[in-house]
């Protein structure tokens, strides 16, 4: 155990930091310590640091060239699209104009021989029609003839067929 006079020396001295006795031997150290810090970082620490700032700073400047590279690049192939783009377009509509001339074409052709048909059918239609017509003028004196011959022979007299078909034949005319 410490002795009652040691214990008191060592509390009115206090803490070794404050007091003044002690202070050279506290800035030679200290100014040792600066030193070595100094040369540390000064020798090993910053180079360090400072070549890793130059690459990165040099990665950078590349990746922002590339980008800028990329960019042009992406620029031009969307205006290469965009042209091709509008030459499938004018494409599309020149072939669509071709297909609508071509149909129109195909649909005047079509219509023309529709219309040959509907006119030959027409004649034909109209040859048919004169001829019932014809037929059926016939076939009015045929029954006119046999009525006129039927009415003589039921009033009771003899029919003469000269006289009857001269009389149906005069009347039909007008």
């Amino acid at each position: 155990m410490a002795t009652p006079d040691v214990v008191a020396t060592e509390v009115e001295s206090g803490m070794p930091q404050l007091d003044f006795s002690t202070f050279p031997n506290q800035i030679f150290w200290l100014l040792v310590t600066l030193v070595v810090i100094y040369l540390v970082l000064s020798r090993v620490a910053l180079p360090r640091i400072s070549g890793v700032l130059a690459e990165r700073s040099g990665t950078i400047s590349n990746d922002l060239a590339a980008a800028e590279d990329l960019k042009l690049r992406a620029t031009e192939a969307e205006a290469a699209y965009e042209k091709a783009l509008a030459d499938a377009r004018q494409e599309s509509n020149r072939i669509a104009d071709q297909a609508r001339a071509a149909a129109q074409s195909d649909l005047d052709a079509a219509m023309v021989d529709a219309d040959a048909k509907i006119q030959a059918q027409t004649a034909e239609a109209e040859a048919a029609i004169a001829d019932i017509r014809a037929s059926a003028t016939d076939n009015v004196a045929i029954v006119a003839k046999d009525v006129a011959e039927a009415l003589v022979a039921a009033m009771g007299s003899q029919p003469d067929s000269a006289a009857i078909d001269a009389a149906v034949t005069e009347r039909m005319k007008g």
